[in-house]
């Protein structure tokens, strides 16, 4: 009677294992609270805030995952018009591309900026979570919280009589996710990757500045389609930026009175 017991716990445990989702694609949508301030004439400054939506495919399988933007936005693209100057928001990562290789601990990333592709080379690096007990359920998998802070670089802009003025800062982001460890890959959406022992469904950086969430879970995956992006030249993470801030710079002296100014 035991080893029939045994036997069937075994199986039971088995079937399982091999019910958990190893494959499958997860739509996002990431909400992002967009802050900025223009120096009026007066010598004041003018504040706008914009709430950008956004949805997002991760496709994830054979230990690997991509992703990449879902469908793209309606005809409203976010300008502002003020004082004769337009400012159109873009919100960074809105066409790239994620490419990540968890048993290499490998990441490819197709990046655009002024309408250029970069394809950038990096290795997937994990932050220091710490996993509590709380829980809630998303789209019908319970889920654990996990908290990290980390120091992002953070570009800031002002526009002070047509002069555009960039600044990098150093940002302590708050991050709190909740995973589904009955989902056991470690993925999740943007540049979370291989960060949890399960995939992450929600996310929230600094407090609603960014909230990402899983709104539509399919374990129909066409594996076929998580690729690495592919380019005739190739950045490291330190080049893309050499590259990025070489491009701000040529912007800001072409531009001329009446100008479009993007905003990541």
């Amino acid at each position: 009677m035991k080893r029939i017991l045994i036997t069937g716990s075994l199986c039971v445990l088995a079937a399982f294992c091999n019910a958990q989702m190893k494959q499958g694609k997860i739509t996002y949508e990431r909400v992002s609270q967009l802050r900025f301030n223009i120096a009026d004439n007066g010598g004041g400054e003018q504040s706008h805030e914009q709430t950008r939506s956004d949805k997002f495919e991760l496709t994830f399988g054979n230990n690997q995952s991509l992703w990449k933007q879902a469908e793209k936005e309606d005809d409203d693209d976010g300008s502002i018009n003020n004082g004769g100057v337009q400012i159109r928001m873009i919100v960074a990562g809105s066409d790239d591309v994620l490419y990540n290789d968890f048993s290499n601990s490998k990441r490819v990333e197709l990046r655009v900026f002024f309408d250029k592709k970069f394809i950038i080379d990096d290795s997937i690096r994990s932050l220091k979570w710490k996993i509590g007990e709380e829980t809630k359920t998303i789209l019908n998998h319970v889920c654990r919280k996990a908290t990290a802070v980390t120091v992002i670089p953070r570009m800031t802009m002002s526009i002070d009589n047509g002069v555009m003025e960039r600044k990098e800062i150093q940002d302590t982001t708050n991050i709190t996710a909740w995973f589904a460890s009955d989902i056991p890959v470690s993925a999740g959406p943007a540049e979370y990757q291989g960060q949890l022992p399960g995939l992450i469904l929600a996310l929230d950086v600094n407090n609603g500045r960014t909230v990402y969430k899983a709104i539509e879970i399919s374990e129909k995956a066409d594996l076929a389609s998580i690729k690495e992006p592919t380019g005739k030249k190739h950045y490291s993470p330190a080049e893309f930026r050499k590259e990025r801030d070489k491009m701000m710079e040529e912007m800001q002296n072409n531009s001329g009175g009446n100008r479009q100014i993007r905003i990541n």
